[in-house]
């Protein structure tokens, strides 16, 4: 007796956000403006706009800067300001911060871009693994965005989750 063997997952009204898939492709690159410091220690107006000036910016085409400064020197604000004039339009993304800093920022814009209207009254899964890293900040965002509108959430893969929250009866 052969009996057919039935994906319930597959069948299942479950929806599954993938946060892997919200990761930007683009390459990560660190700005540090030590580089552009007088003996190390001190930004020199003259020098560093004769340098903005003069530097080739395309060279950040498409990917995400992270603007630091490594050292401990006096730098004014409007030096990050006039990085970041001359990095728009070019690079795809721009922070001042680390790269965890620019991970988070990416992140954080994707999930601001999320329909969450698609998980309105939903049975939603998190995926929680895959083959790229996705940052725990991530996890927590989406649980923000997602509490309002789902009948539930899960973390994990739709054979098998971690139940996390149910939207009470009446609510």
């Amino acid at each position: 007796m052969s009996e057919e063997i039935v994906n319930r997952v597959a069948q299942s009204a479950l929806v599954t956000l993938n946060l892997e898939l919200l990761l930007h492709p683009g390459e990560r690159v660190v700005y540090d403006i030590k580089d552009n410091l007088f003996q190390g220690l001190i930004l020199r107006e003259k020098d560093f706009r004769a340098f903005v000036k003069e530097h080739d910016w395309s060279q950040y085409a498409g990917k995400n800067v992270a603007i630091i400064c490594s050292v401990d020197a006096i730098v004014p604000t409007w030096a990050y300001m006039l990085l970041a004039s001359k990095l728009q339009g070019h690079a795809n993304y721009y922070v001042f911060g680390d790269l965890e800093a620019l991970e988070q920022a990416l992140m954080q814009e994707a999930i601001a871009k999320v329909d969450i209207e698609e998980y309105r009254d939903a049975k939603v899964v998190v995926k929680g693994c895959g083959s790229e890293p996705v940052p725990t900040y991530a996890y927590v965002e989406v649980m923000r965005k997602l509490l309002p509108v789902a009948a539930s959430i899960m973390y994990g893969e739709p054979c098998s989750t971690v139940p996390l929250y149910k939207k009470p009866k009446g609510a």
